[in-house]
């Protein structure tokens, strides 16, 4: 008997979906049998809006598209509530909005922290929060997509590795304080290949063989796709996963497992 992942009749509201692995999952859920919301800071008229809802429709599923600032106080309630107005509930909501905000501890500003805060964690919390009633009436999940440099990280990343490590208690104070309504995940992805890391491979002077040689740095030979984590938020919102929650998955290609003077497949 093979396994199916059914989400049909599930309503889903995904942040940050109008690029990278927002819209990946926003897909995936829409694949799965979803209704889905999902939102960004591009306008509804803009191309990857109109491109994201294009690859929802065709999947036979309601979408809709919501513009909004998730660093503003107020867009996560706004969206919560336009998407229940538009579905009529919700089931699972998937807080992935973020930006990599990459400064270093003397060079980061005040306007750096406070911006990387509000958006990278302070976000993740008001949607939960907003979500909650309509996530505990309806035995939903929460997921939060947190980033590996919550584990480790380098030089430079100082404010958003910090909102991204504080994003592990968040998961585990949402979960212990929402059960056993609500399950609440974090997903901590590693190098995946989206347009934002493709920014970062861009900043050396050969991106192509910085890009292959990241990729052997990983025990898979590659760094992940966006529909890897789509996949992932799939089976984290489906009854196979009823026993997973106040924990974030990393998923980054065994990279982390290996010191950095290994060596991999070599004995």
């Amino acid at each position: 008997m093979s396994l199916e992942i059914n989400l049909a009749g599930k309503r889903a509201l995904v942040t940050g979906a109008s690029d990278g692995l927002g819209k990946a999952i926003a897909i995936t859920l829409a694949k799965a049998g979803c209704d889905v919301v999902g939102t960004g800071r591009v306008a509804p008229d803009h191309e990857r809006a109109l491109e994201l809802l294009q690859h929802l429709e065709a999947q036979g599923h309601r979408s809709h598209y919501l513009e909004g600032d998730l660093s503003l106080k107020q867009t996560p309630a706004q969206h919560v509530a336009d998407a229940v107005e538009r579905l009529g509930g919700l089931d699972i909501v998937i807080s992935n909005a973020g930006l990599n905000i990459f400064k270093g501890v003397e060079s980061c500003s005040e306007e750096d922290w406070e911006y990387n805060i509000q958006l990278n964690l302070s976000s993740h919390w008001r949607l939960g929060q907003a979500a909650l009633p309509e996530l505990r009436k309806n035995k939903g999940v929460f997921q939060v997509m947190n980033s590996n440099h919550a584990y480790s990280t380098i030089a430079g990343c100082f404010p958003y590795q910090t909102s991204k490590t504080a994003l592990l208690g968040l998961v585990q104070s949402c979960a212990i304080e929402w059960g056993p309504d609500v399950r609440v995940v974090g997903i901590a992805p590693g190098f995946i290949d989206t347009p934002g890391n493709q920014s970062w491979f861009d900043q050396f002077p050969n991106p192509e063989e910085e890009k292959r040689q990241t990729e052997q740095r990983h025990l898979t030979r590659s760094i992940g796709k966006a529909e890897d984590v789509g996949a992932l938020c799939c089976y984290l919102a489906s009854p196979y996963a009823r026993f997973i929650t106040g924990n974030t998955i990393l998923m980054d290609g065994g990279r982390s497992a290996m010191m950095q003077d290994g060596h991999p497949f070599h004995s």
